[in-house]
Protein backbone atom coordinates (compact mmCIF):
# COMPACT_ATOMS: atom_id res chain seq x y z
CA UNK A 1 0.00 0.00 0.00
CA UNK A 2 1.55 3.62 -0.94
CA UNK A 3 2.40 5.98 1.81
CA UNK A 4 0.01 8.89 2.55
CA UNK A 5 1.67 12.35 0.77
CA UNK A 6 3.90 14.09 3.41
CA UNK A 7 1.81 17.35 4.54
CA UNK A 8 5.61 19.22 4.35
CA UNK A 9 4.13 22.87 5.32
CA UNK A 10 1.90 21.63 7.92
CA UNK A 11 5.15 19.61 9.73
CA UNK A 12 7.17 22.59 9.03
CA UNK A 13 4.77 24.53 11.14
CA UNK A 14 4.72 22.29 13.93
CA UNK A 15 8.51 22.54 14.49
CA UNK A 16 8.72 26.20 14.20
CA UNK A 17 5.32 26.16 16.71
CA UNK A 18 7.46 23.42 18.83
CA UNK A 19 10.24 26.08 18.94
CA UNK A 20 8.65 28.86 20.15
CA UNK A 21 5.64 27.31 22.00
CA UNK A 22 3.62 30.61 21.18
CA UNK A 23 1.31 30.51 18.45
CA UNK A 24 1.73 34.16 17.75
CA UNK A 25 5.44 33.82 17.58
CA UNK A 26 5.00 31.05 15.04
CA UNK A 27 2.89 33.18 12.69
CA UNK A 28 5.51 35.99 12.27
CA UNK A 29 7.79 33.36 11.79
CA UNK A 30 6.10 32.11 9.13
CA UNK A 31 5.01 35.17 7.88
CA UNK A 32 1.20 33.49 7.67
CA UNK A 33 -1.29 34.82 10.66
CA UNK A 34 -2.19 33.12 13.83
CA UNK A 35 -5.44 31.21 12.77
CA UNK A 36 -3.46 29.50 9.75
CA UNK A 37 -0.90 28.17 12.20
CA UNK A 38 -3.60 27.17 14.13
CA UNK A 39 -5.02 25.12 11.08
CA UNK A 40 -2.30 23.90 9.79
CA UNK A 41 -1.35 22.06 13.79
CA UNK A 42 -5.26 20.58 13.36
CA UNK A 43 -4.96 19.55 9.55
CA UNK A 44 -1.56 17.70 10.96
CA UNK A 45 -3.02 16.33 14.08
CA UNK A 46 -6.04 14.90 11.84
CA UNK A 47 -3.08 13.10 9.56
CA UNK A 48 -1.11 11.40 12.73
CA UNK A 49 -4.23 10.67 14.79
CA UNK A 50 -3.08 12.35 17.87
CA UNK A 51 -2.58 15.13 19.48
CA UNK A 52 0.56 17.35 19.37
CA UNK A 53 -0.15 20.39 21.73
CA UNK A 54 -1.94 20.60 25.40
CA UNK A 55 -3.42 24.19 25.31
CA UNK A 56 -3.17 25.67 28.89
CA UNK A 57 -3.69 29.61 29.64
CA UNK A 58 -0.20 29.90 30.18
CA UNK A 59 0.51 29.01 26.68
CA UNK A 60 1.43 25.67 24.89
CA UNK A 61 3.05 22.32 25.95
CA UNK A 62 4.10 19.16 23.85
CA UNK A 63 2.83 16.05 24.03
CA UNK A 64 4.82 13.04 24.67
CA UNK A 65 3.61 12.16 21.41
CA UNK A 66 4.60 15.46 19.97
CA UNK A 67 7.65 15.54 21.83
CA UNK A 68 8.89 12.25 21.04
CA UNK A 69 8.35 13.40 17.54
CA UNK A 70 10.32 16.25 17.60
CA UNK A 71 13.74 14.88 17.32
CA UNK A 72 13.82 12.86 14.37
CA UNK A 73 11.47 15.69 12.49
CA UNK A 74 14.47 18.16 12.90
CA UNK A 75 16.89 16.54 12.08
CA UNK A 76 14.84 15.73 8.54
CA UNK A 77 14.06 18.81 8.00
CA UNK A 78 18.11 20.13 8.39
CA UNK A 79 18.67 16.87 5.90
CA UNK A 80 16.15 18.59 3.10
CA UNK A 81 17.72 22.05 3.65
CA UNK A 82 21.24 20.73 3.42
CA UNK A 83 20.23 18.93 -0.23
CA UNK A 84 18.31 21.73 -1.40
CA UNK A 85 21.56 23.96 -0.21
CA UNK A 86 23.38 21.64 -2.35
CA UNK A 87 21.29 21.64 -5.54
CA UNK A 88 20.77 25.15 -5.49
CA UNK A 89 24.62 25.96 -5.01
CA UNK A 90 25.60 26.21 -8.85
CA UNK A 91 22.46 28.07 -9.97
CA UNK A 92 20.89 30.50 -6.83
CA UNK A 93 18.18 31.88 -8.13
CA UNK A 94 15.90 34.21 -5.98
CA UNK A 95 12.09 35.59 -6.04
CA UNK A 96 11.16 38.89 -4.77
CA UNK A 97 7.90 40.81 -5.05
CA UNK A 98 7.42 44.28 -4.51
CA UNK A 99 5.07 46.86 -4.98
CA UNK A 100 5.25 49.11 -7.99
CA UNK A 101 5.81 52.59 -5.90
CA UNK A 102 9.08 51.15 -4.72
CA UNK A 103 9.97 50.70 -8.32
CA UNK A 104 12.31 53.99 -8.71
CA UNK A 105 14.37 53.09 -5.63
CA UNK A 106 14.27 49.07 -5.99
CA UNK A 107 15.57 48.98 -9.74
CA UNK A 108 18.75 51.01 -9.26
CA UNK A 109 19.66 48.50 -6.55
CA UNK A 110 18.95 45.23 -8.50
CA UNK A 111 21.04 46.36 -11.14
CA UNK A 112 23.91 46.73 -9.20
CA UNK A 113 23.49 44.13 -6.75
CA UNK A 114 23.60 41.75 -9.99
CA UNK A 115 27.10 43.05 -11.12
CA UNK A 116 28.46 42.56 -7.83
CA UNK A 117 26.93 39.74 -7.61
CA UNK A 118 26.22 37.67 -11.86
CA UNK A 119 26.40 34.35 -9.49
CA UNK A 120 23.00 35.16 -7.94
CA UNK A 121 19.35 35.69 -10.63
CA UNK A 122 16.61 37.86 -8.44
CA UNK A 123 13.59 37.59 -9.96
CA UNK A 124 11.50 40.11 -9.26
CA UNK A 125 7.92 40.54 -9.27
CA UNK A 126 5.38 43.81 -8.99
CA UNK A 127 2.13 43.97 -7.57
CA UNK A 128 -0.24 46.88 -6.59
CA UNK A 129 -0.92 45.12 -3.67
CA UNK A 130 0.56 45.78 -0.19
CA UNK A 131 -0.16 42.53 0.95
CA UNK A 132 2.04 41.42 4.37
CA UNK A 133 2.46 37.67 3.22
CA UNK A 134 5.53 36.64 1.55
CA UNK A 135 3.10 34.16 -0.92
CA UNK A 136 6.03 31.78 -1.87
CA UNK A 137 8.38 34.15 -2.74
CA UNK A 138 11.94 34.92 -0.78
CA UNK A 139 11.73 38.40 0.23
CA UNK A 140 8.89 41.04 -0.42
CA UNK A 141 9.38 44.85 -0.22
CA UNK A 142 6.41 45.93 1.76
CA UNK A 143 4.90 49.54 2.11
CA UNK A 144 2.92 50.44 5.16
CA UNK A 145 2.88 50.31 8.48
CA UNK A 146 5.83 49.20 10.65
CA UNK A 147 6.15 45.33 10.90
CA UNK A 148 7.87 43.71 13.84
CA UNK A 149 8.56 40.61 11.53
CA UNK A 150 10.03 42.73 8.69
CA UNK A 151 13.30 45.16 8.71
CA UNK A 152 12.91 48.87 8.03
CA UNK A 153 14.46 50.16 4.91
CA UNK A 154 13.71 53.53 4.95
CA UNK A 155 10.71 55.93 6.59
CA UNK A 156 8.49 57.62 3.76
CA UNK A 157 9.07 61.48 4.17
CA UNK A 158 7.51 63.57 1.51
CA UNK A 159 8.43 67.17 -0.19
CA UNK A 160 6.96 68.73 -3.20
CA UNK A 161 8.75 67.72 -6.63
CA UNK A 162 8.30 69.62 -10.03
CA UNK A 163 9.84 69.74 -13.58
CA UNK A 164 11.72 73.02 -13.31
CA UNK A 165 10.23 73.66 -16.75
CA UNK A 166 7.69 74.81 -14.59
CA UNK A 167 9.79 77.31 -12.75
CA UNK A 168 10.82 80.87 -12.67
CA UNK A 169 14.30 79.74 -11.84
CA UNK A 170 14.99 77.88 -8.83
CA UNK A 171 12.73 79.45 -6.73
CA UNK A 172 8.85 78.34 -5.81
CA UNK A 173 7.08 80.03 -3.41
CA UNK A 174 4.06 78.79 -1.44
CA UNK A 175 1.56 81.20 -2.76
CA UNK A 176 2.26 80.26 -6.11
CA UNK A 177 1.89 76.46 -5.51
CA UNK A 178 -1.50 77.09 -6.42
CA UNK A 179 -0.74 78.06 -10.44
CA UNK A 180 0.21 74.71 -10.71
CA UNK A 181 -1.49 71.67 -11.29
CA UNK A 182 -1.76 69.43 -8.00
CA UNK A 183 -0.40 66.07 -8.80
CA UNK A 184 -2.13 63.27 -6.01
CA UNK A 185 0.00 60.04 -5.74
CA UNK A 186 -3.25 58.47 -4.35
CA UNK A 187 -6.80 58.82 -5.05
CA UNK A 188 -7.26 61.51 -2.48
CA UNK A 189 -5.06 64.55 -1.45
CA UNK A 190 -3.86 63.05 1.96
CA UNK A 191 -0.31 63.47 1.28
CA UNK A 192 -0.59 67.05 0.45
CA UNK A 193 -2.76 67.88 3.35
CA UNK A 194 0.08 66.52 5.35
CA UNK A 195 2.92 68.32 3.91
CA UNK A 196 0.92 71.88 4.08
CA UNK A 197 -0.05 71.41 7.33
CA UNK A 198 3.31 70.63 8.54
CA UNK A 199 4.40 73.81 7.22
CA UNK A 200 0.95 75.56 8.69
CA UNK A 201 -0.17 76.40 5.18
CA UNK A 202 -3.43 77.05 3.13
CA UNK A 203 -3.48 76.45 -0.50
CA UNK A 204 -5.96 76.66 -3.08
CA UNK A 205 -5.80 73.40 -5.08
CA UNK A 206 -7.52 74.19 -8.23
CA UNK A 207 -6.44 71.70 -10.23
CA UNK A 208 -5.70 68.21 -9.62
CA UNK A 209 -4.84 65.31 -11.17
CA UNK A 210 -5.16 61.72 -8.78
CA UNK A 211 -2.91 58.65 -10.06
CA UNK A 212 -3.10 55.45 -8.49
CA UNK A 213 0.74 55.14 -7.95
CA UNK A 214 3.26 57.63 -6.57
CA UNK A 215 5.67 56.77 -9.26
CA UNK A 216 2.68 58.10 -11.83
CA UNK A 217 2.66 60.60 -10.44
CA UNK A 218 6.51 61.35 -10.09
CA UNK A 219 6.48 60.54 -13.33
CA UNK A 220 3.86 62.95 -14.68
CA UNK A 221 5.60 65.38 -12.84
CA UNK A 222 9.18 65.00 -14.80
CA UNK A 223 7.05 65.76 -18.19
CA UNK A 224 5.76 69.04 -16.48
CA UNK A 225 2.46 68.21 -16.06
CA UNK A 226 2.34 69.83 -12.76
CA UNK A 227 3.99 69.54 -9.17
CA UNK A 228 3.54 66.20 -6.91
CA UNK A 229 4.49 65.58 -3.49
CA UNK A 230 7.19 62.34 -3.84
CA UNK A 231 9.18 59.91 -1.16
CA UNK A 232 12.78 62.29 -0.52
CA UNK A 233 14.40 58.51 -1.05
CA UNK A 234 12.84 57.03 -3.95
CA UNK A 235 13.74 60.32 -6.42
CA UNK A 236 17.14 61.11 -5.31
CA UNK A 237 17.96 60.00 -8.82
CA UNK A 238 15.37 62.20 -10.50
CA UNK A 239 17.02 65.09 -7.96
CA UNK A 240 20.79 64.18 -9.08
CA UNK A 241 19.87 64.13 -12.72
CA UNK A 242 17.69 67.32 -12.90
CA UNK A 243 14.66 65.26 -14.14
CA UNK A 244 13.04 66.61 -11.06
CA UNK A 245 13.61 69.87 -8.52
CA UNK A 246 12.61 69.94 -4.59
CA UNK A 247 12.28 74.22 -4.90
CA UNK A 248 11.09 73.55 -0.97
CA UNK A 249 13.78 72.25 1.92
CA UNK A 250 11.02 71.15 3.86
CA UNK A 251 9.76 67.55 4.67
CA UNK A 252 7.23 65.26 6.57
CA UNK A 253 7.07 61.44 7.90
CA UNK A 254 3.53 60.38 6.85
CA UNK A 255 4.60 57.00 9.61
CA UNK A 256 4.44 54.93 6.89
CA UNK A 257 7.47 53.01 5.95
CA UNK A 258 9.18 50.71 3.28
CA UNK A 259 10.46 47.56 4.84
CA UNK A 260 11.91 43.98 3.50
CA UNK A 261 10.37 40.69 4.68
CA UNK A 262 11.58 37.53 4.66
CA UNK A 263 11.98 34.16 6.76
CA UNK A 264 14.56 35.15 9.26
CA UNK A 265 15.19 31.68 10.05
CA UNK A 266 15.28 30.08 7.07
CA UNK A 267 17.83 32.71 5.27
CA UNK A 268 20.73 31.43 2.50
CA UNK A 269 23.51 32.82 2.13
CA UNK A 270 22.25 34.12 -1.27
CA UNK A 271 19.67 35.59 0.44
CA UNK A 272 21.25 37.45 3.22
CA UNK A 273 23.39 39.04 1.38
CA UNK A 274 20.39 40.28 -1.03
CA UNK A 275 19.01 41.53 2.58
CA UNK A 276 22.14 43.11 3.63
CA UNK A 277 22.66 45.01 0.23
CA UNK A 278 19.26 46.70 -0.12
CA UNK A 279 19.67 47.71 3.78
CA UNK A 280 23.41 49.33 3.68
CA UNK A 281 23.07 51.10 -0.03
Amino acid sequence: MPRRPLPLNALHAFLVTARHLNLTRAAQELCITQGAVSRKIAALEAWLGFSLFERHARGLYLTSRGAALLPELNQGFALIADAADKATSQSARMTLKAPTCALRWLLPKLMAFEQQHPEIEVALTTTLDHSQQLDGFDAAILYGAQLDQADVLFAETLTPVVSRSLLDGDTLSLAALSRLTFLHPTQDDIDWRLWLQAQRAEVKMARNQYFDTMDLAISAAIQGFGVTVADVTLIQADLASGRLHAPFSASVKTGAVYSVLYRRQETTANQAALIAWLQGN
